[in-house]
């Protein structure tokens, strides 16, 4: 069963969250300032897709989400906000490649921390199914005549009694046909 986290790791996940919506935040808002100062012709809004990249940091998959909205929406504010430039086919390819760069890293992203989470689940469940797993291993000395163990103690135990305390297996008794004829003979008839 995995371990609850103490406060210091808990308040370091904070922390580290906290972390990356802030540079999220301030990276956008400095690439925002760089779009609105450099004319229309330059491709600068591809920088947004540095900030999905560190957004991917995030524990949440929805903030993916979010900051590709928002990197979109400011990419597209801005063209209609400047003034038009001569050659506006050269603005509308740049803002529409700046698009899908920032909308395929953001779905990329996303699916990779998906995929991850399942990894993480498989590798948890596999080890919790190890733990729950016992499997009895190595030589067994058992008496050539009664068929007692004997344990590390070197007491000598029922088969029965070894194998239910050392594996998570149960017995049921029970007389197999050979054995009826050779004690019961009177039944086999």
């Amino acid at each position: 069963m995995p371990e609850k986290a103490t406060n210091d790791q808990t308040g370091a996940g904070y922390r580290n969250t906290v972390g990356v919506y802030f540079v999220c935040c301030a990276l956008t808002f400095l690439i925002l300032l760089a779009d609105l100062a450099i004319p229309l012709g330059v491709a600068i809004d591809v920088l947004y897709v540095m900030v999905i990249w560190i957004s991917l940091w995030s524990p949440r998959k929805s903030f993916i989400i979010f900051m590709a909205v928002a990197c979109s929406l400011l990419t597209i504010g801005v063209f209609f906000y400047q003034p038009a430039v001569p050659e506006m086919w050269k603005v509308i390819s740049n803002r529409s490649l700046a698009l899908f760069a920032i909308w395929m890293t953001a779905l990329l992203g996303w699916k990779r921390k998906i995929s991850d989470e399942k990894h993480e689940k498989a590798v948890g469940d596999r080890e919790k199914a190890l733990q729950e797993t016992r499997v009895l291993r190595g030589f067994l000395p058992i008496c050539a005549s009664c068929k007692k163990i004997r344990d590390l103690d070197g007491y000598w135990t029922q088969m029965e009694e070894y194998i239910r305390d050392h594996s998570e297996a149960d017995f049921s008794h029970g007389i197999c046909p050979e054995c009826v004829k050779i004690l019961y003979p009177q039944l086999h008839k």
